[in-house]
């Protein structure tokens, strides 16, 4: 399911207008503003009882190689945004 799926199915569920889901969609999932991506860039989590959690998580700075010529680098230290699955997700996913 894409964005323009997941609007339409949001806007026939909920009895709102195809631009009304939108806007809640964008609220919600926007990378630059979306209600989600502010809290983690805050450092916060964003749990959701039954569905799941989305949190940030920060990776040390280590050493690494290069595939192409195994020499040894240096990779620096990241950020990235990770998805845990709750139980009732799990339970309905059947696994």
């Amino acid at each position: 399911m894409n964005k323009s799926e997941l609007i339409q199915e949001l806007s026939s569920r909920a009895d709102l207008s195809r631009s009304q889901a939108q806007e809640a969609i964008d609220a919600l999932f926007s990378s630059e503003d979306g209600i989600i991506s502010q809290a983690l860039k805050k450092g916060d989590k964003v749990q959701i009882t039954g569905f799941g959690s989305f949190e940030s998580r920060t990776r040390e700075a280590r050493k690494g190689r290069n595939p192409r010529t195994g020499k040894e680098i240096d990779i620096g230290p990241s950020t990235s945004a990770t998805f845990r699955a709750g139980k009732g997700l799990k339970d309905a996913m059947g696994s």
